[in-house]
């Protein structure tokens, strides 16, 4: 029976120059050992598992004496069949197989390179823990638990993928989460049918309840915010392969709180959750409503302003609202260049050429200053929130083409239908503007202003604010 998992493993996993097969003659018989060296620790190897067989002295008379007297690797386990025999062995395990017992065993000997824990680039603190998530889901959980140790906290790993068999874990806290939030998170994950998956946004597209440019789950590099999300009754889905940790349910709110809020002198962070807002709603809806202003609505400008306007725009040839997308389509142009670039090269190439650009484009009487002044303040307003940028640019130019049609009808059509939008989507069952509409624990005190540290802890779901 052996002989022909043995043949299994050696067809599917020929032409692999990284498989390695060791046999070893016993008393007994052959034991064939068979990982793959890149994935494997092979000192660990040689001390624990080949080492100690090697020097036993009496025969092997049951898979219970390999296990318990032989082998002195930390975990091993039974392997339940030829597929399960081939995913320990992709996953960095030694399977042992014997031809004179039918059991196969495995032992975890996992060695492969790993990033080691580092800041993380997309959540720069001022104050706080700088430790990161890394490529590897064993890093990321054991630095969650660091955090947080507590019996409750449950990781339940699951492999998805037909043709990669990515593990993703599930994290949350029992008596805490909401059971149903877990089941469906749960379910929905296990429902997924990909030949692979490699990040975890694979895991976030299948979690969204319907195609937004808003992000309904959450994401986050940093193991305090991670933790933090769990002790208020979220899930979090870790995915092998990707430092950023899914969390679901995500709220909008959530996009004006930053990383070292809980770090910061209270004040202090409530003045710029406050500018965060206003810079939303600058970046939003400025553009649309400078459009509407200047085509449809002259006379609610100042009259000595409206000279300074009418010279500015003098020569122009474009109406204002194609001047308006002209120039915010360069924009997008420089930042999407500055983030691909290099970083050194790519800050220094968006803050000469804004400069330039502006500069050219007005002496050149493509647009006005008063446009390049609205465009800039609008995407440096943007900046504020970054988690929102993508929708912002968005809907700013949908705005400004209502505006452009209907004057301020238009814009306030476009505010409106941007508001329904918003009401409209779903985080994993939840309001995506959760706590609106839950009248019951609208006293929780860290939504747009945070309170003191003690009165934030308590932030945690109801099992029937699920829709």
């Amino acid at each position: 029976m052996n002989e022909e998992n043995l043949n299994y493993v050696k067809e599917k996993l020929k032409d692999n120059v990284d498989v390695k097969y060791r046999t070893i003659n016993s008393d007994n018989g052959q034991i064939n050992i068979i990982f793959i060296d890149n994935l494997c620790d092979s000192k660990f190897i040689s001390e624990y598992i080949i080492g100690p067989i090697i020097r036993r002295k009496h025969a092997i008379k049951t898979v219970s004496d390999l296990e318990s007297d032989a082998l002195l690797a930390n975990s091993i386990g039974d392997v339940k069949d030829k597929e399960d025999m081939l995913l320990h062995i992709l996953s960095g395990d030694v399977v042992i197989i014997t031809n004179f017992y039918d059991e196969i065993i495995f032992c975890e000997a996992k060695g492969y390179v790993r990033r080691s824990v580092s800041i993380p680039i997309t959540e720069a603190v001022i104050k706080g823990p700088r430790e990161g998530f890394t490529e590897a889901f064993v890093d990321n959980i054991s630095l969650i638990r660091r955090k947080a140790k507590n019996a409750d906290l449950k990781f339940e790993s699951v492999f998805l993928g037909e043709k990669s068999r990515t593990v993703v874990v599930v994290a949350y806290l029992k008596g805490t989460a909401p059971e149903k939030l877990v089941n469906n998170v749960k379910g929905q994950i296990k429902d997924m049918t990909a030949d692979y998956i490699l990040d975890s946004n694979y895991i976030e597209e299948k979690l969204k309840s319907k195609k937004t440019a808003f992000d309904t789950i959450g994401y986050s590099e940093k193991a305090d915010i991670v933790v933090n999300h769990l002790f208020r009754g979220k899930v979090a889905v870790i995915v092998d392969g990707t430092p950023f940790v899914a969390i679901a349910p995500y709220f909008f709110y959530e996009n004006f709180h930053m990383p070292d809020d809980y770090y910061l002198n209270s004040i202090v962070v409530n003045a710029a959750r406050v500018l965060r807002w206003l810079g939303f709603i600058i970046s939003t809806f400025l553009p649309g409503l400078y459009i509407s202003i200047i085509t449809y609505h002259v006379s609610l400008i100042p009259s000595s302003f409206v000279f300074r306007l009418a010279i500015s725009r003098s020569g122009i040839p474009f109406p204002t609202i194609i001047e308006l997308l002209i120039m915010m389509f360069f924009f997008q142009i420089l930042r999407e260049a500055g983030v691909r670039l290099p970083q050194p090269v790519g800050q220094a190439m968006s803050i000469v050429g804004a400069l330039i650009l502006g500069q050219s484009a007005v002496e050149a009487g493509l647009t006005s200053e008063i446009t390049i002044i609205i465009v800039a303040l609008s995407s440096i307003s943007s900046f504020l929130t970054p988690n929102l940028y993508g929708p912002v640019s968005m809907w700013s130019i949908i705005i400004a083409l209502f505006s452009a049609f209907c004057g301020l009808p238009g814009f306030f059509t476009g505010v409106f239908v941007l508001l329904a939008h918003i009401a409209s989507l779903r985080s994993v069952g939840y309001l995506y503007t959760f706590p609106i509409g839950t009248a019951k624990i609208l006293n929780q005190r860290d939504r747009i202003l945070r309170g003191e540290l003690e009165d934030t802890t308590d932030n945690i779901l109801q099992e029937d604010d699920l829709l």
